[in-house]
């Protein structure tokens, strides 16, 4: 049996308010079937809305092979869904699996709240995987997840609009004068073409920041190092663009998807975007293709890891291993991801990975592997969700015109320091 829950925005916002004790989705204790099935609730937030049917695929497959086991699969939009696996752990009504990115990893494993999968593994052959991402998700010699994708960012950039204004396209030796000078050409506010979206949050500081040649956190990881001149650099690069060549806050409106629409409506030029929007955009009905991001003292593209986690408190740990290992390195997960330009399984085997590069569209496909030679990692400390909150509020001040880049960066580096401890 196979089913699948979607939690919309709606019903997120009202499974937070009635925590542990909800019927919603994340919240729901695991049911148990007759004839000795083991219901199996798996919670991710990187399937919906373009690649649900792609889990459904991989979770046939593993129900195949394990009869005994009904997975449940139930998601939630990245913004809503750590405050919804919060909620539920707290609440002690954890999904029995989660899907975890490398930045919220330390938080959980430090927390307690992820089973030793060596505990319950049923083969330890760990050969399939590539190293440094299995490697990734290990906390004090324990395998507390097992890597199951890893993507880039790279810059989006719709090519009909460049040759109508006679703009020459990006290119992978573009830097940040290129990119400005450029997305000033390709603005058109009276028609609602603007020429670049770059968020002005943490993900995109803590990247742009080693493109400015600066560090986030001192070398020994006990103190900030962004309010710097290279922090100051950075984030005025992020905020210079609010209200001249991107909409500004007010023009957003909190909107959900606000840059995808805008990107598929034909009316944005540049978006900074990971690779998982590849297969929202086969059908726009215009030409597209991408590139390396481009950089300023350096390149540095940022790379995300996300991974199959356990619960300590699930009572199904061997089923839960089976399934962590079946989404995270079977071959039907590694050539489903593929086949449908998911993100890519972190797999050993480069035979797998080459088949990436025979998908047409975008044309530059190999932009997303030559984004790998300069990589900008994200910090991480045990207090991510707070510091990742503490920097965005700060920048999103600034972006609005409210402070300015420097008392910005000064009170985020404040807060910073305080999680630190």
């Amino acid at each position: 049996m196979s089913r699948h829950i979607k939690i919309t925005a709606a019903v997120a916002a009202a499974a937070l308010l009635a925590t542990a004790c909800s019927q919603g989705s994340a919240t729901r204790g695991t049911t148990a079937e007759a004839g000795g099935k083991v219901t199996l609730r798996y919670f991710t937030f990187s399937a919906a809305p373009d690649h649900v049917k792609d889990l459904d695929t991989i979770e046939k497959a593993f129900e195949k092979e394990n009869p005994n086991v009904d997975v449940v699969v139930e998601t939630a939009p990245f913004d809503q869904y750590f405050t919804k696996l919060q909620t539920s752990i707290a609440g002690g009504t954890a999904p029995d699996t989660f899907e975890l990115n490398y930045e919220n990893f330390v938080t959980y494993a430090s927390a307690g709240s992820l089973l030793d999968l060596a505990t319950v593994a049923g083969d330890n052959d760990t050969s399939v995987y590539a190293q440094e991402s299995l490697n990734a998700f290990k906390r004090d010699g324990k395998q507390y997840a097992l890597p199951a994708s890893f993507s880039t960012v790279v810059l989006f950039y719709n090519k009909d609009l460049f040759d109508k204004a006679g703009v020459p396209v990006p290119t992978a030796d573009w830097t940040w004068a290129d990119e400005q000078a450029a997305a000033e050409k390709l603005t058109d506010k009276k028609k609602g073409v603007y020429g670049d979206f770059q968020p002005v949050q943490f993900f995109e500081f803590y990247k742009t920041l080693k493109q400015a040649g600066g560090e986030f956190l001192s070398a020994d990881g006990k103190k900030s190092a962004f309010n710097s001149p290279q922090g100051v650099k950075a984030a005025t690069w992020l905020v210079s663009k609010v209200g001249k060549t991107m909409p500004t806050e007010a023009e957003v409106g909190g909107t959900a998807d606000y840059d995808t629409n805008l990107f598929k409506s034909g009316k944005l030029a540049m978006w900074h975007n990971g690779i998982w929007q590849f297969a929202g955009l086969k059908d726009v009905p215009f030409e597209w293709d991408v590139v390396v991001e481009p950089g300023d003292a350096a390149k540095a593209s940022a790379v995300f890891h996300n991974a199959v986690a356990a619960s300590s408190t699930t009572k199904h740990g061997k089923e839960a291993w089976a399934w962590a290992r079946f989404l995270s390195a079977s071959g039907t997960a590694a050539t489903t991801r593929i086949r449908s330009s998911w993100e890519l399984p972190p797999v050993s085997d480069q035979q797998v990975l080459s088949g990436y590069l025979k998908d047409p569209k975008p044309a530059n496909r190999q932009a997303v592997f030559d984004s790998l030679q300069a990589i900008a990692l994200p910090p991480v400390i045990k207090r991510q969700q707070e510091m990742q909150d503490a920097v965005t509020k700060e920048l999103s001040e600034a972006a609005a015109g409210r402070k300015s880049v420097e008392e910005a960066l000064k009170a985020a580096a404040t807060e910073v320091d305080a999680l630190l401890g």
